[in-house]
């Protein structure tokens, strides 16, 4: 956490870890993993209203919890733009973050995939398989989405 900025840091230790590592196949530990996550996405959601930082609205889109959709928002000059967010739960999940998509935002900047997945490869990704399974959902916005929006959403 060298480097990082202390509202980060702040927002980080009051995320809870997760323990149970388990993807979308393994039935019942899946099912384990999927309370776990909604724990800390609540812990997430509150904390950041508490500190009137809400940015996102997201929950699962189907039953078995593979699929999460919602909405992220980004203030600029005291206007809201809000962007429709999704994403699927990988096979090979907690191993593998998920790839976050902003689909209105397709092509708009240059750190973006084809669909509108975000771009979380270089700093990202080698932080999410040092603390594998121990992050989850919350931790992907929170240190994947939240910086990407606020570094490559440029609005005028």
């Amino acid at each position: 956490m060298e480097g990082w900025d202390p509202s980060t840091k702040s927002a980080l230790t009051q995320i809870p870890l997760l323990s149970t590592r388990a993807g979308p196949r393994k039935g019942s530990a899946w099912t384990q993993r999927l309370k776990e996550e909604y724990r800390t996405l609540i812990a997430y959601t509150t904390m950041n209203k508490s500190h009137d930082n809400d940015w996102f609205r997201i929950s699962a889109a189907n039953p078995e919890g593979t699929h999460w959709s919602g909405t992220c928002w980004y203030v600029h000059n005291l206007r809201r733009y809000e962007f429709q967010v999704q994403f699927d739960i990988p096979v090979t999940y907690p191993a593998t973050a998920p790839e976050i998509e902003l689909p209105q935002l397709d092509g708009k900047t240059h750190k973006m995939y084809r669909g509108g997945k975000i771009c979380l490869t270089v700093h990202f990704k080698p932080l999410w398989a040092k603390n594998c399974p121990r992050f989850g959902i919350a931790h992907a916005l929170c240190l994947g989405l939240a910086p990407w929006l606020a570094a490559e959403v440029y609005l005028t």
